[in-house]
């Protein structure tokens, strides 16, 4: 655009602050006439301070400006738009309008303004109202870009094409309409980021309930379209070196608003769980029952194999791309929204069990384990990304309730992905040393997720073959951080994570003896370990002794001693994880809910079935105490994680709460108490010390150590390779105490993690689109924007 249409332009916006007549045509036309407006223009003729002021001093020109608008674009709807006159009318004003939605938003008492009727305006594009009707604005301008979307040599071709074929400029001029288009509807839906955080999930998203029910005659191809676009993209495309720096692709733009529709569009409908009703024999039979949101409807009722197959390998051909290593650097093209992917699988699998099944069918599952874990070793340092923490943590919780997903793990690990982790070999189960890595060098604001990592190893222990010697002394090393005195006497809730890691153990003693010689041969070393917990003091004197000695000796858990050197050697092409970059942006999040709000328990009964336990009378008092925050299973297993610490929000300062520890470990500290003296803490020790499950790893312990001790007297073993051996072919048969039930905390949707889901979700969708950006330096409610 020339400087001189740049100062015509402005001048015409600041026009506004005088009164106009809405019939004056000529005048209004100026505003989506100009052939060469791109969207960064929109943007920066239209400031933010122009907008706001007409939007207060003239009200009526603000609302005649959005009428004329969309009036326009349901003109072009009805019309096909065959010039390209009103081709460029369309760009034009879904421009302008994407610029202004987010400060009719930002106003309380704007944000009605699309939902009323202007008389004799806004009029369906079907002759389906009375006569003396008219649609509210918002309807009208939803199905006009509903139709757009599906308008003949505009947004789609009239006729096929070979597959090979070169795209033309038609064809590109597509892919910029549909990412207006696009973008465009994105911001009508964006009016949730203007209301603040609530946990009631029956208010609905007004844009998104309209769009995604039957009033709109294209929701079925239009859910079909988005997700094949996105299942069907594929980055690298033919492979060649660098294609990314000398082509635009266009086809990512478009995917990336493809999928952030997709996530924002599939929202609960009002907390009801109708879409978990088993899939019909047929996706056209709209008169099934089903949600109201047809998009969630849909996705529901997908039930053919290769459609699962279709989506779950698009998904992990995109979430594993930024993994990608090649020898030229930087020559193959890495996409950004693995996030949005990540919360597109997440309602795929919580809306869709039998996805989630045919996902859990096969090995493919470990395509998308793995992409996860890189993610979070890679961020685990990051304060900035602490949303993508929490999303890959619940999608692991979420498959870690499914038998599947432990038997899975232990196909062998032989792919090279350049995590920061340390070199072993063995089986996808011992990439969950990553967890090892969140707790001891993560940030401090992901201890929420602590007892998330914890039920996920103990959700799969019973079925881990053959965990590595890697793993097992990192599992180990984290029973040691967490059984010491001072962090068990520290906080109220502490001790649980002793309780995850000892069922955990007993478990895979019980139920995987035969193939884990490394683990028993860790616990075995580490036996002091467990005689210490036996022998646990609990008297009033030596808990405050602990609390004193932590208090003059701050570096206390450094002292953990550390495993073989060999172990510190990471994957190769692998880089450390690294804080944010001062100045980065950030969005707050809402509290998650304890894991006993999070999971429901089940046990697994002898033919595989899971049978719900019916969970402790105290998780259903309206008050809670602290020496109410404890309660145990039949098997002594705990329940989790209580309290402030896990109900700790994204936003909430912690400063100062560990500035004295050293890095190894950083995050146990801030689980402590500040007071030196907890004299609340002496009868919850004693209710919980005596319920340790202890007895199958002492009694291992009494059975194998003097045989190990023998043999290697007898024969003067200084090789642990022999000792593994011996315990390789070591039996405890008959003389373990009865196996106790297996116990599965499987994830259950609730209030609380469908409010994270949004404030996160649409965290991300603010802080990616950027050019332009849509909702900077707007009055966005639902969360906080932070800068690092």
């Amino acid at each position: 655009m020339s400087i001189h249409c740049l100062h015509d332009h402005n001048a015409l916006v600041q026009t506004l602050s005088s009164p106009v007549e809405a019939t004056d045509d000529a005048f209004w036309d100026q505003f989506w006439a100009d052939t060469a407006t791109t969207v960064q223009d929109v943007f920066a003729l239209v400031p933010a301070a122009e907008i706001r002021a007409v939007r207060e001093e003239s009200p009526s020109n603000l609302a005649t400006l959005c009428y004329k608008a969309v009036e326009k674009l349901v003109q072009a709807a009805e019309s096909g738009c065959p010039s390209e006159k009103e081709k460029q009318i369309v760009l034009n004003c879904s421009r302008m309008l994407t610029r202004i939605l987010p400060y009719i938003f930002e106003d309380q008492d704007w944000r009605g303004f699309f939902w009323s009727t202007v008389p004799g305006a806004g009029r369906a594009v079907t002759d389906e109202m009375d006569d003396d009707g008219a649609r509210p604005l918002a309807e009208s301008l939803l199905l006009a870009m509903a139709d757009l979307l599906f308008c003949p040599d505009f947004t789609v071709n009239s006729h096929r094409r070979g597959p090979d074929s070169v795209e033309d400029m038609q064809t590109i001029d597509s892919f910029t309409v549909m990412i207006t288009l696009l973008r465009l509807l994105l911001t009508c839906f964006s009016e949730a980021m203007y209301l603040p955080p609530s946990s009631d999930n029956t208010i609905l998203n007004p844009w998104v309930s309209f769009f995604c029910s039957t009033e709109n005659r294209h929701a079925l191809p239009l859910f079909t379209s988005l997700v094949n676009v996105v299942c069907a993209y594929d980055p690298v495309g033919y492979g060649i070196p660098y294609n990314h720096l000398l082509f635009s692709d266009y086809r990512e733009q478009l995917v990336e608003q493809a999928v952030q529709i997709l996530i924002v569009t599939l929202e609960h409908d009002g907390g009801g769980l109708a879409h978990r009703a088993p899939s019909p024999s047929s996706m056209e039979d709209q008169d099934s029952v089903g949600p109201d949101n047809l998009f969630v409807n849909y996705l529901s009722r997908i039930h053919r194999e290769e459609d699962y197959d279709f989506v779950l390998k698009g998904l992990a051909r995109l979430l594993v791309n930024p993994l990608m290593q090649t020898y030229l650097p930087n020559s193959t093209k890495k996409i950004q929204f693995h996030q949005e992917l990540l919360v597109l699988f997440w309602k795929l699998c919580d809306f869709n069990k039998k996805f989630l099944f045919f996902v859990l069918k096969s090995s493919d599952v470990l395509d998308i384990l793995v992409p996860i874990l890189f993610y979070l070793n890679d961020a685990r340092a990051d304060q900035s990304r602490v949303g993508l923490m929490h999303i890959g943590v619940f999608i692991l919780l979420l498959l870690s309730g499914e038998r599947n997903f432990g038997v899975r793990l232990n196909k062998p690990y032989s792919v090279h992905v350049p995590m920061d982790i340390p070199v072993f070999t063995g089986t996808h189960a011992d990439l969950l040393i990553v967890f090892h890595k969140i707790i001891t060098s993560g940030h401090q604001r992901l201890q929420p997720l602590f007892d998330c990592l914890l039920t996920i190893v103990v959700n799969v222990s019973p079925y881990l073959k053959s965990l590595s010697m890697v793993a097992a002394n990192k599992l180990l090393h984290l029973l040691e951080a967490f059984s010491t005195n001072w962090f068990l006497f520290s906080a109220s809730q502490n001790h649980h994570l002793v309780f995850f890691l000892l069922e955990a153990f007993n478990n895979i003693i019980q139920y995987q003896f035969d193939g884990n010689c490394n683990l028993v041969y860790a616990i075995i070393r580490k036996r002091n370990l467990f005689h210490q917990l036996a022998n646990l003091p609990s008297d009033p004197a030596s808990i405050q002794k602990a609390l004193l000695r932590k208090r003059k000796s701050p570096d206390a858990i450094t002292g953990i001693s550390r495993t073989s050197s060999q172990e510190t050697v990471s994957m190769e092409g692998s880089r450390p994880a690294v804080p944010a970059e001062p100045g980065t942006l950030k969005t707050s999040l809402v509290a998650i809910p304890a894991i006993d709000k999070l999971t429901e328990k089940s046990q697994v009964s002898e033919d595989g079935t899971m049978i719900s336990v019916l969970k402790m009378e105290h998780s259903h008092a309206p008050h809670h105490t602290p020496q109410a925050d404890h309660t145990t299973q039949a098997d002594h297993t705990p329940q989790a994680v209580h309290g402030a610490i896990v109900g700790a929000s994204d936003t909430e300062s912690v400063s100062g709460r560990d500035n004295e520890v050293k890095p190894s470990m950083v995050l146990l500290s801030t689980f402590c108490c500040k007071s030196v003296t907890c004299p609340f803490l002496l009868p919850q020790v004693l209710s919980w010390k005596c319920k340790l499950p202890l007895q199958t790893i002492m009694r291992l312990l009494q059975v194998l150590v003097p045989q190990v001790e023998k043999i290697c007297i007898d024969k003067g073993l200084t090789d642990e390779s022999e000792i593994l051996k011996f315990l390789q072919h070591g039996t405890l048969v008959g003389l373990l105490p009865v196996p106790h039930p297996i116990l599965i905390r499987k994830y259950q949707a609730n209030a609380g993690t469908a409010m994270w889901f949004r404030t996160y979700m649409w965290g991300v969708v603010y802080l990616r689109n950027v050019d332009p950006p849509i909702w900077y330096d707007t009055d966005v409610r639902l969360f906080e924007i932070q800068k690092m």
